[in-house]
């Protein structure tokens, strides 16, 4: 098609003109196959961030209702959740409330039921929650 439509001024090297547009005609299809493929991604990284409004009025309910939560714990088991959760280690948390690390976990099951019991209580549960499964967010 190039060759009826824009014909070589000089056509005593009719193949190596052919060859060259073949390349050049090659070359701008990977390079738009690349750009379309950007832009697929870039599509696709937008429509997974973007978060629909009930899911995210959801996740404002529930990270009030963890932060209210939190605040009604004592000081010692509040702070004990919120390492664990940051993924300390009982030593670390250990040297942060100033107890024995084998005290921690002792401490921290007894602060993971105390929460989940406020959370329930807070969503009007009345359940009784062995401190496992606990939709609440924290670990």
């Amino acid at each position: 098609m190039q060759l009826y439509h824009q014909p070589p001024r000089d056509k005593s090297n009719l193949g190596g003109w052919l060859l060259r547009v073949a390349a050049n005609l090659a070359y701008n299809y990977l390079r738009g196959e690349e750009r379309r493929r950007r832009r697929e991604e870039c599509q696709c990284r937008e429509e997974a961030t973007v978060i629909p409004l009930e899911e995210a009025v959801i996740r404002s309910q529930e990270a009030r209702q963890v932060h209210q939560c939190l605040a009604k714990l004592p000081p010692r088991d509040r702070i004990c959740l919120l390492l664990k959760n940051a993924g300390h280690s009982y030593a670390e948390i250990a040297a942060v409330i100033q107890v024995d690390k084998n005290s921690v976990g002792t401490i921290l099951a007894r602060a993971r039921r105390h929460f989940a019991a406020l959370y329930n209580e807070l969503e009007g549960r009345e359940d009784h929650v062995s401190g496992r499964g606990s939709s609440s967010g924290i670990s």
